[in-house]
């Protein structure tokens, strides 16, 4: 199953001010995440940004707030995105099948949306190199459920070279330079 820019949505879970400070690599994370919405915005990926209780963890990033649309955060309460109906709102709007998943913390808020879109009937495709958790040891093991639960786990790279399909595109060059 290769990802395609026409059926994919990308989701970044959590990356918010006060959370960011405590996760394992989280430089690498809101690196990548960054470079998948630049991608995403470049290809004509649909993307936007869940909050959890940003009153307690405060907004978005700000290097990816900059990167988001004026309506691109889904504020939620519940662990699990999938279980807020503006988010499934969000997607339905959307239309698109394969949901590409990025965030923190990977053992907690993506894997609980991860397993609830799958038991929806959803494509997850979670993105390892931008995801982490407050320990490498309940990064790793959120990773290791959302793959026995059928999530498809690739790099940040990989979802950019599946959405481009070939190298003769418009983008390529601009979505090469975001990699190098």
């Amino acid at each position: 199953m290769l990802l395609s820019s026409e059926r994919s949505v990308l989701v970044v879970v959590d990356i918010q001010e006060k959370l960011m400070p405590s996760i394992a690599e989280s430089a690498r994370v809101e690196r990548n995440a960054a470079t998948l919405l630049r991608g995403a915005a470049l290809l004509g990926v649909p993307a936007f940004a869940t909050e959890q209780y940003p009153k307690g963890l405060g907004p978005t990033a700000a290097s990816l707030r900059a990167l988001l649309p004026p309506d691109g955060v889904v504020e939620k309460i519940s662990f699990s995105a999938a279980r807020e109906p503006a988010f499934l709102e969000r997607l339905e709007r959307i239309g698109r099948q394969q949901i590409v998943l990025a965030g923190s913390e990977a053992h907690v808020c993506v894997m609980q949306t991860a397993l609830s879109l799958i038991g929806l009937g959803f494509e997850v495709v979670l993105v390892a190199d931008a995801v982490s958790s407050r320990t490498p040891a309940n990064a790793e093991l959120g990773i290791a459920r959302m793959r026995a639960a059928g999530a498809t786990i690739v790099s940040t790279e990989m979802v950019l070279f599946e959405w481009m399909e070939r190298s003769d595109i418009p983008a390529f060059k601009a979505v090469l330079d975001l990699i190098r």
